[in-house]
């Protein structure tokens, strides 16, 4: 099995509620870590994506400890690596400060890698492909069945002038559901998508209509809901959340679950079934601190 994973690299400064402030790669770190634990040594993880020559080298050496990454699409630019600094003011609550966003990733350097098993787009700063890119992708892929899924993340998110993130409209919202075949948001992006006056099921509901498979809103700690058509019905799957005792870092959990939603969807088409899986995995990453810890938490789960 080979997974194409899209989406924009961070480095993650984590200012935590209590204790010392923490640096570590994040945004699509966290995804392609995530699926290079889940899938086997002879499956291959392709992400592309840009980061500066200067964190070029030490970030293929850290990737090297796992066989089935493919680095061939990384790249240099010139630019600094992009700075996302997180406050917490709880567990489930922080403000975004991003700094350095990179261009969006260009289709030029997407196209060699589009032979596979499943796509993978983690929209991490909100900028990382433009909704033209995505159509190349549709295209080039549409007579081969490979889906795709999209977290749409931090498309929901603009830039004020001081670097911070604030929620917005999800322009073009139909003409990005339209190429997709799973989508993921949380409870906040749900909400701004510019339907006003519609329950989340509703939503939902026109997500589906243009031919979405599936919708995924995550809950947090209350875990996940899975929407999907049945006999031209909306049906509902709520995924109960999984308690856990101490909550370390929240950071990262959304493009935890979203790969291992995406691994497994892609293994079995199943989505009540991945999404449980999903949930699984980032319930066991709040554990630890950074993405350090992931291949440990996520090998303990797989091995159950």
């Amino acid at each position: 099995m080979k997974i194409l994973v899209i989406g924009h690299l961070c480095l993650d400064v984590i200012h935590p509620v209590d204790g010392p402030q923490t640096e570590s790669y994040g945004g699509i770190y966290y995804s392609v870590i995530t699926l290079a634990s889940l899938l086997n040594k002879s499956d291959t993880v392709i992400p592309v994506f840009g980061v500066h020559k200067n964190d070029y080298q030490s970030l293929i050496e850290r990737l090297a400890q796992f066989p089935n990454i493919d680095p061939s699409g990384i790249f240099k630019f010139e630019e600094p690596t992009n700075r996302v600094h997180l406050y917490y003011k709880n567990q489930e609550s922080r403000i975004e400060n991003s700094k350095n966003i990179a261009k969006p990733i260009p289709y030029s350097k997407i196209r060699r890698h589009l032979s596979g098993d499943g796509i993978l787009v983690n929209m991490i700063s909100g900028f990382d492909i433009e909704l033209e890119t995505l159509d190349h992708i549709r295209m080039a892929i549409r007579s081969h069945g490979i889906p795709i899924h999209l977290d749409i993340h931090s498309l929901t998110l603009g830039v004020n002038e001081s670097n911070e993130r604030f929620r917005k409209p999800v322009e073009n919202w139909r003409r990005w559901a339209f190429m997709i075949d799973t989508v993921q948001l949380n409870e906040e992006e749900i909400q701004e998508m510019p339907l006003e006056s519609l329950t989340e099921a509703e939503v939902a509901g026109h997500l589906l209509t243009l031919g979405v498979k599936g919708a995924v809103v995550t809950r947090g700690p209350r875990g996940a809901t899975v929407y999907t058509n049945e006999k031209k019905h909306v049906l509902r799957k709520d995924i109960p959340g999984i308690h856990v005792e101490t909550i370390r870092d929240t950071t990262g959990c959304g493009d935890i679950f979203g790969a291992a939603f995406f691994c497994e969807y892609v293994r079995s088409r199943d989505l009540f079934g991945s999404a449980e899986l999903a949930n699984k995995v980032a319930a066991s990453r709040v554990q630890g601190l950074g993405a350090a810890a992931l291949p440990e938490q996520i090998g303990n789960i797989a091995a159950v």
